[in-house]
């Protein structure tokens, strides 16, 4: 009666574990890539966000500099961090 406990219990973990994996892999392939020009909207959000008017011109420009360096490289430099795989589109 255990064996047959323990062999149920063990093919209910491997299927548990193969829908987990499924799953997981779906997520990937269904997930879009990331994009130069998302990020570039995402900085140009954040410095429209700004309080000091005076400084959002600047922000901007600097969001165009790194915008046209990740269509050259593929890789975002936000100042604090930087990352690379982006689609250059």
């Amino acid at each position: 009666m255990t064996q047959r406990i323990d062999s149920f219990r063990a093919r209910l973990l491997l299927g548990l574990a193969i829908s987990l994996a499924w799953t997981l892999l779906a997520g990937l392939a269904l997930s879009a890539p990331m994009r130069c020009s998302s990020e570039q909207k995402t900085c140009i959000a954040t410095c429209s966000k700004s309080r000091d008017r005076a400084a959002i011109s600047t922000c901007l420009t600097i969001c165009g500099q790194r915008q046209s360096a990740c269509m050259k490289t593929g890789c975002w430099d936000s100042g604090v961090q930087r990352y690379c795989g982006l689609l250059k589109q």
